[in-house]
């Protein structure tokens, strides 16, 4: 069972702590990456899928899930993608600047629970970087895991995150000499591209996997998630070894406000890492 709401005892969780950028990475034309440490107190302890709320001080707030290291904390790091006014303004942040920060919030990924068995890791774009904690967890303690496998679909080759990781994860991951862990396309071929096109569903119909010993995690846009459990449960993988990542636009993140309300779920305290059963009668309807 995954955890919920957890932030820094004897914290107020709506107080944002200063952090001050340390580096910014521009990882495509509208992603990039800042990593953060904190200008007092301890470093911002997490666990792989929890989310901050990150504040551009004059202009707002974000909910944004963490993208680094769970076993190297004092380095916060966040991936972010512009798509309005405070994302931009994150975006434009460079070394030095200073943010607030709130969390960490939300539940995790089942790793306990996956451990000796296998790993199957859908990400969808920008569902790249709150999935990057579980691969870092799983890194450290790769003996624990079986195989483990990272499906990534993007739109285009310039849109794909984390090049040279993907390249490094291919051998790191890997459950025996020769096996081919990561697997990667996109939607249309440009520059060049030799790899696979299409949607990332395409990938999980010849996955070498067993279904019984698998739990499968998963990051993208709704539409995505929606196809790739219906694929996966094809494969035979049971319902409640499948768990995504809902991206709802929190305001408070600890329950009070009802803006991220999916259905009887919170998404801020009950999510955003959610077990497909719990999800089902909703995940399916428009409009939700």
């Amino acid at each position: 069972m995954v955890n919920p709401i957890s932030y820094t005892p004897g914290q107020d969780p709506m107080q944002p702590r200063p952090f001050r950028v340390v580096r910014a990475i521009r990882e495509t034309a509208d992603v990039v990456t800042l990593e953060l440490e904190a200008q007092s107190g301890p470093p911002l302890a997490f666990q792989p899928g929890q989310f901050t709320m990150l504040y551009v001080f004059g202009v707002g707030e974000v909910p944004i899930s963490i993208s680094g290291d769970p076993h190297k904390p004092a380095r916060l790091v966040q991936t972010i993608r512009r798509v309005g006014l405070v994302t931009e303004a994150l975006c434009k942040l460079g070394r030095g600047d200073v943010v607030g920060v709130r969390g960490p919030f939300g539940s995790h990924w089942p790793l306990e629970q996956a451990r000796g068995g296998d790993v199957v890791i859908v990400a969808g774009g920008i569902g790249l970087p709150p999935l990057r904690p579980a691969i870092y967890h799983i890194l450290h303690q790769r003996q624990d895991y079986g195989r483990v496998y990272l499906l990534y679909g993007a739109r285009t080759p310039a849109d794909l995150l984390f090049p040279e990781e993907l390249k490094r994860w291919q051998h790191t991951l890997a459950h025996a000499p020769g096996a081919s862990p990561v697997r990667v396309t996109v939607d249309r071929a440009e520059g060049g591209w030799d790899g696979a096109v299409g949607v990332v569903t395409s990938l999980i119909p010849v996955l070498p996997i067993d279904p019984l010993r698998t739990t499968a995690l998963m990051v993208g846009p709704e539409v995505m998630m929606r196809f790739t459990i219906s694929e996966l449960r094809k494969r035979g993988i049971p319902e409640e070894n499948l768990y995504l990542s809902m991206e709802r636009n929190m305001k408070c993140a600890v329950g009070f406000c009802g803006h991220c309300q999916y259905g009887p779920h919170f998404i801020c305290k009950d999510g955003p890492v959610l077990a497909f059963p719990r999800v089902r009668d909703w995940i399916t309807r428009k409009e939700v």
